[in-house]
């Protein structure tokens, strides 16, 4: 399988590189710095572009079947502005998969379900920002002809696979409290060979 992750460079995205080579997947990775990347596999190609550039995107798309976003926020909008280049190239090219990182602010509140997490007073959180801008993908997504699914983790500190966590679609586990980076890396790479979570938001934590 030909996969194409963006955001490879982080904290999700380098572990998601590492399970994709793995397993003897063809990987692409377009980053803005490939000297962040430390990995010499002759599976890997890594590509120096910007997920901002239009033409970027449509040129790393060529033979890709599944697409992998575990790009972040950081403060800014290329998460919202990225994302409508990356629905358009993949249907331009007929790739229909595509996973991506969001964050448990967007999953349904269950003390107010009309409402997301981040909206209600669930969220715990003093700053929207990162959350709007996962709204936005989400939005996106729906609109789009694509197969997606939105891996939602919560707290998200560093720390040893576990490989034992709960998820639920569209909404947070019980009591989540936190999920491991690696343990997050590994539930989003899974999806590339399960179809129990299309077109759905899934929370995740231990």
């Amino acid at each position: 399988m030909n996969i194409l992750i963006l955001g490879a460079t982080g904290r999700v995205g380098g572990q998601l590189v590492n399970y994709a080579l793995q397993d003897k997947h063809q990987v692409t990775a377009l980053v803005r710095s490939p000297e962040k990347i430390q990995i010499n596999n002759e599976l890997l190609t890594v590509i120096r572009g910007n997920v901002l550039n239009k033409e970027d995107i449509e040129r790393v798309m060529v033979g890709i079947d599944v697409v992998i976003s575990a790009l972040n926020t950081d403060g800014v909008t290329t998460l919202s502005e990225s994302m409508p280049y990356i629905i358009e190239a993949m249907e331009n090219e007929g790739i229909q998969r595509i996973i991506t990182i969001g964050t448990a602010g967007i999953l349904q509140s269950r003390t107010t379900p009309n409402l997301l997490r981040y909206q209600s007073s669930e969220s715990k959180r003093k700053s929207t920002r990162a959350a709007e801008e996962h709204h936005k993908v989400f939005d996106l997504l729906k609109q789009s002809t694509l197969e997606w699914t939105i891996v939602c983790p919560t707290y998200l500190p560093d720390g040893e696979r576990l490989g034992e966590y709960r998820v639920e679609r569209d909404f947070l586990p019980v009591d989540g409290s936190k999920i491991h980076v690696s343990d997050t890396a590994e539930f989003t790479y899974k999806q590339i060979n399960s179809n129990n979570y299309l077109k759905l938001r899934v929370g995740i934590a231990y």
